[in-house]
């Protein structure tokens, strides 16, 4: 049996993500800052499904949290074959609106703990030649909308970078590219999510078992979900300063208030 470790693992696509690979016969590593969820999920999990369900507590806006979970990828003795950075949040307000200590914690948590991490894993999975990891980004990454945006378009290309440095090494890179999912992201962030279209909203079970099938077909990039990819095709052909403009107008009419 292999081994998934899940950063973000209790909630949304984290914990689809656990579902799914614990049906598939995954071992996981869960990988949150609630240690009773944690324990409860782990629980579940191992009950419903057999599999082995290890928990570790850590906070990735912290460098103890990270420093944890980079060990765990490292352990040769019991290694993760599977990486899931799934962790991350949004911030509630334009630039300037929100505190830069909070800014500089989105930076940390989605682009300095995925390098770190992506880096823990990959090496012992080289050795092995075999293995995989999926960054978690969104399509916020192809429009320019703030540092949210810039933080998931880092964690594409830097994935995908990545992916091409390691072809032939038996390890896949992936960045997954969702769109709005109904999970407890825009609740934390203190988001009203009501102006948002129903059919903007996609399931996390189903957007999973569609990046699994895109990584398992060896792709970088995986936006799973057919109105999306449509959606992305007619950003790519717009200017980029006349983009600027309709994300900023399309942002303020359906993005979280």
């Amino acid at each position: 049996m292999t081994t998934a470790l899940i950063t973000g693992s209790t909630a949304g696509i984290g914990a689809a993500f656990a579902r799914r690979l614990a049906a598939d016969g995954h071992n996981l590593v869960l990988v949150a800052r609630d240690t009773k969820r944690l324990r409860e999920q782990a629980t579940e999990l191992h009950d419903r499904h057999g599999i082995e369900a290890e928990v570790l507590t850590a906070d990735l806006a912290t460098e103890d949290g990270i420093e944890a979970v980079a060990k765990r990828l490292d352990d040769r003795r019991d290694p993760v074959d599977l990486l899931i950075n799934n962790a991350g949040f949004g911030n509630k307000g334009h630039f300037l609106e929100v505190p830069m200590a909070d800014e500089l914690t989105m930076l940390k948590v989605h682009c300095e703990a995925v390098l770190r991490l992506t880096s823990a894993a990959v090496e012992g999975m080289r050795d092995r030649g075999r293995g995989g990891v999926v960054n978690v980004a969104s399509v916020a990454a192809f429009v320019p909308r703030g540092t949210y945006g810039a933080s998931k378009a880092w964690v594409v290309q830097f994935t995908q970078g990545v992916a091409k440095d390691l072809a032939g090494s038996g390890v896949r890179l992936m960045a997954l590219c969702p769109g709005f999912v109904r999970t407890e992201f825009h609740e934390r962030a203190g988001m009203g999510t009501d102006n948002i279209p129903k059919w903007m909203w996609l399931d996390a079970d189903k957007l999973v078992a569609g990046a699994l099938s895109d990584l398992a077909r060896g792709k970088s990039l995986s936006i799973p979900d057919p109105r999306y990819k449509a959606m992305m095709g007619v950003v790519k052909v717009v200017p980029r300063g006349l983009l600027g403009g309709i994300t900023s107008r399309t942002g303020r009419k359906y993005g979280p208030q």
